[in-house]
């Protein structure tokens, strides 16, 4: 029996970075780096340590809902390991909360 992992990971503006508000009101992202957030990355983390202790075969996939910059988080969970990488992209989800991107 195979096992397959989904670990869903968001795409975040370094806190180091000068963060303010774009004229819509959103965090403006143009101007400041992003990354894998942490806390996603101690997940794929643990879900690349499942897949190495299990017997079976496993897949780890990531998956994001975000701009085209968010591919740097995928391609970041990529290097740390995991088998696949999903990348959701759609204008209507620009300023939404966690309720409307979920």
């Amino acid at each position: 029996m195979s096992l397959r992992i989904v670990v869903t990971v968001k795409y975040v503006p370094d806190a180091t970075g000068d963060r303010h508000f774009a004229d819509d009101l959103t965090v403006d992202r143009d101007d400041v780096d992003g990354l894998l957030s942490e806390l996603d990355e101690y997940a794929v983390e643990q879900a690349l340590r499942i897949s190495e202790n299990s017997g079976d075969d496993v897949e780890v996939t990531v998956l994001t809902v975000g701009p085209e910059d968010a591919k740097d988080a995928l391609r970041k969970a990529l290097s740390m390991g995991a088998d696949k990488a999903i990348h959701v992209e759609d204008d209507d989800v620009h300023g939404t909360d966690a309720i409307g991107t979920s």
